[in-house]
């Protein structure tokens, strides 16, 4: 994924002594710098009778597009040269960064940064601005986490906007939790959803060449433990379809797919697509989820956007007194497995037999979250915890002797109960570490709600 890159302007007024201004303007410069992120950088701007500065930085400004805009405040400066040269940028995101003075000589050297930022902050409010206010302290080091937080948030709201999620079919089950509404989504999130038809992909398997059919069934011999051997007809099928699906997706830059699965798949084809999905995840890096699941997918590629990680989707199986039970009846990325990808060959019900996940799942700290809409207004539900490893048990339905799914029990930061009351879908999209900080950013940043549970018991 690209580095962050954001535009740099730093202010301070005209009868504060210059390389005081510049040289706080060059040390913050330095630490983003250091954090990854690139810059588009203008010298410190004054409010100059003449104007020329704000003329420059905005001339500066304009050669490069770049994620967002990082307003450093390195002293008092009058808001008006502020916002002259900030409402050229409107349109993007906004980082208020009020600087702090430093001891010398056992005194506090101020430039008055907080007098700069305070007098910003309301104004920037009410003009409509979609920015974060941070500031530092002369008694400690810059929070550069809240720094880096919003600059990985404004960079997940611009890939948003350039984003194509590939569905094959529609509706899968005539699911309710999996619909989307294309205009909002469009307008309020970015992404686009394209539908494409099964038959699509059914015609292009014909076409695929044998030799990359082998060199995909070679590799997953060769990275993959089979619990028993798998017939050669399943694995010549999985991989047609995959490389079908992948060369749609090549051709459409989709950043993440979503099957028809039950209604689909496996009613017409009779062929479970986990196989499918998990080597599309796996070598191409593609979000995937099964059951037409568009906010789904939207959900993964925002988690994959802000932390660099794949966003698994997992299902509740069961909600207990302190936990919850959550797994899935397909495959797991194997970016969160613990061990080797381990897989069986079996079948539920009356589907025809397919490729199953049966792999351990890392345990460790982590964040579950969900997009979901009321019409055209967007929520995201974010709540953390403790998965830890699940305790013996079955889905009833499997052939037996029924597999144990890739699953955790989530030992929540918030009562079971209360969690309950707020979910929003079958399925969760599951990231390590707690990431609470940058989907509240991110959500700011796109005018959706955040539903946030992290109250300890």
């Amino acid at each position: 994924m690209r580095r962050v890159k954001a535009g740099f302007v730093g202010f301070g007024e005209v009868n504060t002594p210059r390389e005081i201004i510049e040289r706080k303007c060059l040390d913050a410069k330095r630490r983003l710098e250091d954090m990854g992120v690139e810059l588009v950088y203008t010298d410190p701007v004054s409010d100059d009778p003449q104007g020329r500065d704000v003329q420059r930085a905005c001339a500066d400004l304009k050669r490069e597009c770049f994620d967002l805009l990082i307003v450093c405040v390195a002293g008092w400066i009058p808001s008006h040269a502020v916002i002259s040269v900030i409402s050229e940028f409107s349109h993007k995101p906004i980082l208020l960064w009020g600087l702090a003075g430093y001891m010398e000589d056992g005194r506090l050297i101020t430039t008055a940064d907080q007098a700069g930022t305070t007098a910003l902050r309301k104004v920037m409010e009410d003009m409509g601005y979609r920015f974060k206010f941070v500031y530092n302290t002369p008694s400690s080091p810059p929070r550069m986490d809240k720094v880096e937080s919003f600059c990985k948030a404004a960079r997940a709201a611009s890939l948003l906007k350039h984003s194509k999620v590939g569905m094959m079919g529609f509706r899968d089950m005539n699911l309710y939790a999996t619909l989307y509404d294309g205009v909002s989504l469009r307008g309020k999130i970015g992404p686009e959803i394209e539908v494409f038809e099964m038959l699509e992909i059914v015609q292009r398997m014909g076409k695929i060449e044998e030799k990359e059919v082998e060199t995909v069934i070679e590799e997953i011999k060769k990275n993959w433990v089979f619990e028993k051997p798998a017939d050669g007809k399943i694995l010549e099928k999985g991989a047609r379809f995959y490389l079908a699906i992948r060369e749609k997706a090549k051709e459409r830059d989709y950043q993440a797919v979503s099957l028809i699965d039950v209604d689909g798949m496996k009613k017409l084809m009779n062929f479970p697509p986990a196989m499918i999905l998990q080597l599309l995840a796996d070598r191409d890096g593609i979000c995937t989820i099964p059951e037409n699941d568009a906010l789904g997918a939207i959900t993964q590629l925002i988690i994959k956007y802000l932390t660099g990680q794949i966003g698994a989707y997992m299902e509740f199986y069961e909600f207990m007194e302190d936990r919850v039970l959550i797994g899935v009846p397909d495959y797991v990325p194997s970016e969160i497995v613990e061990g080797p990808v381990r897989v069986t060959v079996t079948s539920f019900g009356l589907f025809g037999e397919g490729v199953l996940n049966i792999s351990k799942v890392k345990p460790g700290k982590v964040t579950l979250c969900r997009l979901s809409s009321t019409g055209d207004r967007y929520m995201m539900h974010v709540v953390t915890g403790r998965a830890v490893e699940p305790r013996r048990w079955e889905e009833a339905g499997w052939k037996p002797p029924a597999p144990q799914l890739p699953s955790l029990e989530v030992i929540l930061d918030v009562p079971v109960e209360e969690f309950a009351e707020k979910v929003l879908s079958q399925h969760y999209i599951m990231s390590y570490g707690d990431n609470t900080a940058l989907l509240k950013d991110l959500c700011k940043l796109l005018d959706v709600e955040i539903i946030q549970q992290s109250i300890k018991y």
